[in-house]
């Protein structure tokens, strides 16, 4: 089994509606729980928005700390899911899933090398 992350890309700016977001909530729960079913649950969670970030920038054999965001964007990181699949077809088939309960884009990576169970 391999390992994958998916990145939620949420926009900068108002969140939706409670409602709106009480049905993306409930949608994602189902969907953590069926990874958990499936046995491809690893680890998920959101993130506060990029104005709670602080850079760690390394400078001439320092490192200079500012407050972030790391760069100005449109869209930002919104939260993180790592599953662990056998194929990245199966990945993309979670990723599908996972697009579905957020209503947001979700960039698949798979991570470096071969995972152990």
């Amino acid at each position: 089994m391999k390992y994958y992350l998916f990145s939620v890309m949420q926009p900068v700016g108002e969140p939706p509606e409670p409602a709106v977001l009480a049905e993306i909530g409930r949608n994602l729960d189902t969907f953590h729980q069926e990874l958990r079913a499936a046995g491809a649950w690893v680890f998920a969670g959101g993130l506060h928005g990029p104005d709670s970030a602080t850079v760690l920038r390394p400078d001439d054999g320092d490192v200079l700390i500012t407050d972030g965001p790391y760069t100005e964007s449109k869209e930002c990181l919104g939260g993180i899911c790592l599953i662990k699949a056998p194929d990245l077809d199966a990945a993309l088939e979670w990723g599908r899933k996972a697009a579905l309960a957020t209503t947001l884009p979700i960039e698949v990576r798979p991570f470096m090398g071969e995972a152990e169970d």
